[in-house]
C-alpha cells in the first residue's frame, strides 16, 4: 500500500496522459473523415504522431538531463496541450500533421520522464508489484481514452479543449508533489544493428505489431465509419480491440514461457491473419460480429511485440538489455510511421477491406520468415522470462532489465 501512495502521483499522471494522447488519435481520424479529409491525409496524421513519438524518445533524455524532470515534463505537456488546441483554429490536414508531431513528442517526452522517475524510485523488491501497476494502469487509460470518442463530437473545438484540459491536468500529479526529483539516467545509446544481430526474427516482429497495432488504431476509425458503424459504436470497436490486448498478455506470456517462442509468433500470426479475413467478410454483418472480431483480432496481435522482444533477450547478455530495448522500440517506430500512411493510401484506393489485407499479408510474411529462420538456428535452452513491454520510451528497458535477470527473480 505504501508503495502505491508513494507512486499514486506518477501513476495519475501516465493516466491522465494516456487519456489525453490515446483520444487524438481516433478522434483526428472521425474530424477528418467529417471534414472531408482523404483516407490518405488521415492517415498521415497518424504517421506523423508516431513521427513526432520517434523524435521525442531520442531527444527527451537529453532535455532532462538539461532542465530536469519536472520541467521537462512541462514542456512536453505543453507542446501535447497547445497541438491539441490549435486543431480548430486552422482547418487543414498539413497543419493537423503538424499538431500531431507534437501529440507523438507529447507522450515520447512525458513517458521519458515519467519512466526515468519510477526507475529511481523501485527496488529490487518493489519492482514487480510496480510495473504489474504501471500495465494495469496504463492499459486501463488507453481503454478509457478509446470509449472517450463516443462522447465527443468529431472536428469540434469543445471535443479538443476537453482532451487539452485533460493533458494540462497531467500536470498537476507531478508539479504538486513533494517527492524528490532523482538523478538523470544517462541516455542509452541507440544501437540499430543489435537488434538485428541478436534476432533478425525479433525485429520482424515488431515491424509487423507496429503495422498491426498503429494502422487499427490510426486508421481503424475510418474502416469503422466506411462500413456504417456510428461514432460509439466506432468506441467500443477500438476498445475491443484494446481489451483484447490486454487480456492476453497472462495467457501468452505463459505460452511463450512454456513452448519455443518462434512457434507462439507463428501462430498468434496465423491467428491475426484468420481474424484479418474474417473481418474483410463480416464488415457487412451484425455490430456485435465485428466488436467480437476487433477483440479477437487486439488479443492476437497486441501480444506480438512482447514475445518478439523476449525471444531476442534471449540471445542478449545482460549488459544489453536497456539497448537491445531501445533498438526494438527504434524499428517498432518506424513501421509505426510507415503503416498508417500506407494503409489509409490502400484503403483509399481499394476500399476499407484494404486495411485488413494489408495487416494480414505482413503477419504472412512474419509466418514466412519465422519458418525459415527455425531452420538457421535453434532456439536457446535457458529463456528469459516474458515480460509486458509497453511501447512508450527508450528508458523502458531500465524498468524491466531485472525483471528479465533470472538471478533477481
Amino acid at each position: 500500500m505504501r508503495l502505491m501512495i508513494s507512486f499514486a502521483a506518477l501513476f495519475l499522471s501516465v493516466i491522465l496522459l494516456q487519456i489525453s494522447t490515446g483520444g487524438v488519435g481516433p478522434l483526428d481520424a472521425l474530424s477528418g473523415f467529417a471534414l472531408n479529409f482523404s483516407n490518405t491525409e488521415i492517415g498521415m496524421l497518424g504517421s506523423a504522431h508516431f513521427f513526432g513519438f520517434f523524435i521525442g524518445c531520442w531527444y527527451a533524455p537529453r532535455i532532462m538531463g538539461a532542465v530536469g524532470h519536472s520541467r521537462a515534463f512541462a514542456a512536453f505537456a505543453a507542446a501535447g496541450a497547445i497541438g491539441l488546441i490549435a486543431h480548430m483554429l486552422i482547418i487543414n490536414p498539413y497543419a493537423w500533421a503538424l499538431m500531431r508531431i507534437a501529440s507523438g513528442l507529447c507522450i515520447a517526452g512525458c513517458y521519458t520522464v515519467l519512466e526515468s522517475w519510477l526507475q529511481a524510485k523501485v527496488t529490487n523488491e518493489t519492482r514487480g508489484r510496480a510495473m504489474g501497476t504501471y500495465r494495469i494502469v496504463d492499459n486501463l487509460a488507453a481503454l478509457i481514452a478509446q470509449l472517450l470518442i463516443g462522447f465527443l463530437e468529431p472536428a469540434d473545438y469543445v471535443s479538443y479543449n476537453i482532451l487539452a484540459l485533460v493533458c494540462c491536468a497531467s500536470l498537476l500529479p507531478l508539479t504538486l508533489t513533494k517527492i524528490k526529483q532523482p538523478e538523470t539516467p544517462t541516455a542509452p545509446r541507440l544501437r540499430p544493428k543489435l537488434a538485428l544481430y541478436r534476432s533478425p526474427l525479433a525485429v520482424a516482429g515488431v515491424v509487423v505489431a507496429a503495422v498491426s497495432g498503429a494502422t487499427f488504431r490510426m486508421v481503424g476509425p475510418i474502416f469503422g465509419a466506411e462500413v456504417g458503424l456510428q461514432v460509439e459504436q466506432i468506441a467500443y470497436f477500438l476498445s475491443a480491440f484494446v481489451f483484447g490486448g490486454a487480456l492476453a498478455q497472462y495467457p501468452v506470456g505463459w505460452l511463450a514461457d512454456k513452448y519455443d517462442r518462434r512457434w507462439v509468433l507463428i501462430w498468434l500470426s496465423v491467428a491475426a491473419i484468420v481474424s484479418s479475413m474474417i473481418s474483410t467478410s463480416m464488415s457487412d454483418n451484425s455490430t456485435l460480429g465485428i466488436f467480437l472480431i476487433a477483440f479477437g483480432f487486439g488479443f492476437t496481435t497486441f501480444p506480438i511485440y512482447s514475445v518478439a522482444a523476449a525471444h531476442a533477450h534471449d540471445f542478449a547478455s545482460l549488459n544489453e538489455r536497456v539497448e537491445l530495448s531501445a533498438s526494438l522500440l527504434f524499428y517498432y517506430a518506424i513501421g509505426a510511421i510507415a503503416a498508417p500512411l500506407f494503409a489509409s493510401f490502400l484503403m483509399e484506393s481499394f476500399g476499407p477491406n484494404a486495411m485488413f489485407i494489408l495487416i494480414a499479408f505482413a503477419h504472412l510474411l512474419l509466418v514466412v520468415f519465422g519458418v525459415a529462420r527455425m531452420r538457421v538456428r535453434p532456439t536457446v535452452s535457458e529463456r528469459t522470462p516474458y515480460v509486458y513491454m509497453p511501447r512508450t520510451s527508450f528508458l523502458i528497458g531500465r524498468l524491466l532489465k531485472r525483471l528479465r535477470d533470472k538471478e533477481n527473480d
